[in-house]
């Protein structure tokens, strides 16, 4: 799994919908199961994520309710300029995304 290809499939959960009809439209070269363990991986490592964005940028408002959402909208925010998100998360704070 590229880092790219996560972060498109974290911007088409922020437009809503299911975690499945957004990984259809990706088409993966893996199983659902996977995503979901990757998922669940990456939501165990918001706090130290949410940690390192916030002495970058103080953390958006945000309409959306669940912290994974919130923490990709917080990505989005300290990384505009980046056509990916989590490879400069990874590139700027010399930390891996899951750990």
């Amino acid at each position: 799994m590229t880092a790219p290809w996560l972060w498109k499939l974290l911007c088409a959960l922020l437009k809503g919908g299911s975690i499945k009809a957004a990984v259809e439209a990706l088409a993966p070269p893996f199983g659902l199961e996977t995503l979901y363990h990757l998922l669940q991986r990456l939501s165990g490592r918001l706090p130290d994520l949410r940690s390192l964005l916030c002495r970058e940028q103080k953390v958006p408002a945000s309409c959306q309710s669940d912290p994974l959402h919130q923490t990709v909208e917080h990505l989005k925010n300290v990384f505009s300029k980046a056509t990916c998100a989590l490879a400069a998360f990874q590139l700027g704070f010399q930390q891996p995304l899951m750990g």
